[in-house]
């Protein structure tokens, strides 16, 4: 067994990786802690019971699906004890960050003595553009891996701690986090303020993400659903998430929408995009979590750029 362990983002970038050639095993994170409850303790029963719960009910995963694609790479990280070196591979939206966080966690508690690398990508040239990992080019992943940040202890314990706001049920404590500039995570101060911006904002109820989506509705005027969740996920900033995950979206916004083929918003949509009305006569489900915190229980004031209790 080699001395070194890769831990990758997701299985696209796992196959890629392995055309590189590099030394070691590789594991693939298969999760989306970005989305859905989530307990501090990662790994243990009651995380995966609460993980498969989220997933089954809002993605249909069945158990078995789970058990071989996530728990089964899971348990394979955990017999993995070996390793004095381990790198991580992320990027720097939310999806990835929130993973790399939790993964950390997990690496502070079960693999005290190793050394922890990390290769993340975002900001890669003199351009605004931020990059995923598949987008780069051989050249450049020897680039960041020849450049991979070893992280220190302190890193890794404001992971942890970045972690465990995350998941505790308010999110004022992670908002009032400023000092991230002190630790090596380039895109990890960025990624919270995005995940702060997903509770409902004072003025209609919506958050940053389903505002932009009701005004892409109006702007772009898209003829199918397909083309839709092709603009969104075009404009989605630094958030990462998937096709799947917009269609959920869609899905909750659905009273908001006469139609979707062609792409159109009913009266009330367009009250609310026009801050007229609330989005809060129309939640069907109120026990909607983002990480450890319940997403109605909170507004997000656009003016302050503070997050308030209900």
């Amino acid at each position: 067994m080699s001395s070194l362990l890769h831990i990758t983002n997701g299985d696209s970038f796992t196959d890629r990786i392995k055309t590189l050639n590099l030394s070691g095993d590789i594991i693939t994170w298969r999760e989306m802690l970005c989305e859905g409850k989530t307990l501090t303790n990662v790994g243990s029963e009651s995380f995966w019971k609460a993980r498969f719960e989220f997933l089954n009910k809002n993605y249909k995963v069945s158990k078995s699906w789970f058990i071989e694609k996530t728990l089964k790479e899971y348990r394979s990280l955990c017999n993995h004890k070996q390793q004095d070196e381990i790198v991580l591979w992320f990027e720097y939206d939310l999806f990835c960050q929130v993973n790399m966080i939790a993964v950390l966690s997990w690496l502070k508690t079960n693999r005290k003595y190793a050394q922890v690398s990390l290769v993340c990508s975002g900001k890669e040239d003199s351009t605004d553009k931020m990059y995923n990992l598949n987008e780069l080019s051989d050249d450049q992943l020897r680039n960041l891996y020849d450049n991979k940040i070893d992280l220190t202890q302190d890193d890794i314990e404001y992971a942890d701690y970045v972690w465990q706001l995350y998941c505790s049920d308010n999110p004022i404590r992670l908002e009032n986090l400023s000092d991230f500039g002190e630790f090596q995570f380039n895109y990890l101060g960025d990624a919270v303020r995005s995940h702060l911006h997903r509770f409902p904002s004072i003025k209609n109820g919506l958050n940053e993400m389903e505002n932009s989506i009701l005004r892409l509705a109006i702007d772009k005027k898209p003829t199918s659903k397909g083309a839709f969740v092709s603009e969104i996920l075009q404009n989605q900033g630094s958030l990462g998430f998937s096709d799947t995950q917009y269609d959920r979206a869609l899905g909750r916004l659905k009273p908001l929408f006469s139609s979707f083929n062609p792409v159109r918003l009913t009266k009330k949509g367009k009250e609310i995009l026009e801050n007229k009305t609330s989005y809060y006569s129309c939640i069907q489900d109120n026990n909607v979590y983002l990480g450890g915190a319940l997403k109605y229980n909170f507004l997000y004031n656009t003016e302050s750029n503070r997050i308030l209790k209900l």
